[in-house]
């Protein structure tokens, strides 16, 4: 399917590893210009040559997105480059464990800083030249905000964050014709999980666990496929959608357990 994306340039926050590398990779596929934002220069430099050499276009912008004036930086450079933006998909991260009982003010305030806090930011300085293009939010969020986890506190409460700004941008943005769309992850295998995995005492043992539990086809969900629901939801082929929350998944959050391995 042509999702019609070609040409339109979308910012990607945190596109050099993991689901947002994903993400910057089906973009290109469609044709797309994915501009990846990040702190590490190299990281950056690393995807857009990647995606180069397959024949695709991108831009790499070295920002720490926890500061206000490096995000609005990052919005002006996209802009001033290309003349418009057609996209935003907010995804930068990180599970960084901040929980209620170990866990502190500063801990907290600086996690939400890291996870929730730029979202908003890079949606403020990039929405005049979304009114421009009526273009469309992506927000990448996680499970946690509905399942909990465990001592991630400031991650659990900045997904919870992540989701209602989906909803309330959706109602607040609708006389532009922007559309406001969310993609829940739950358990997708990245080189930041793969890492985690190898601090657990028998990593291959509880990998297998995990993926037991997930209702369809008891495997991770791949990078790829949580980009192609984001190509999908910034393309007009998803031209009435706006404000879902769409679990991509496996059926891993809201399908019964008792099914697993029935």
């Amino acid at each position: 399917m042509d999702l019609g994306l070609k040409d339109k340039v979308i910012l990607v926050t945190g596109g050099a590893k993991g689901i947002g590398e994903g993400i910057a990779h089906v973009l290109a596929k469609e044709a797309a210009i994915p501009v990846i934002i990040g702190r590490n220069e190299e990281d950056n430099k690393r995807t857009v040559q990647s995606i180069e050499k397959k024949g695709g276009k991108a831009l790499g912008i070295k920002a720490e997105l926890s500061v206000p004036s490096e995000c609005e930086a990052a919005v002006k450079k996209t802009a001033e480059t290309f003349g418009r933006i057609e996209g935003l998909v907010n995804n930068a991260g990180v599970n960084d464990g901040v929980g209620l009982e170990n866990g502190n003010y500063e801990k907290f305030m600086n996690s939400l800083h890291k996870n929730v806090v730029h979202y908003y930011l890079m949606a403020h300085f990039s929405l005049p030249w979304l009114k421009k293009s009526k273009g469309a939010i992506v927000n990448i969020t996680s499970k946690t905000a509905e399942t909990g986890q465990g001592n991630t506190s400031a991650y659990a409460a900045s997904n919870g964050g992540r989701n209602a700004l989906t909803r309330e941008w959706a109602v607040e943005l609708l006389k532009y014709s922007i559309r406001v769309n969310a993609v829940v992850v739950a358990e997708c295998f990245t080189p930041l999980y793969a890492k985690w995995i190898e601090t657990l005492p028998d990593p291959q043992k509880k990998l297998k666990e995990i993926e037991s539990k997930i209702p369809l086809e008891n495997r991770m969900t791949t990078s790829e496929e949580i980009a192609n629901a984001v190509a999908f939801l910034l393309s007009e082929r998803s031209s009435h959608t706006t404000g879902q929350l769409i679990h991509v998944d496996g059926g891993y959050v809201h399908l019964d357990r008792a099914l697993v391995n029935a």
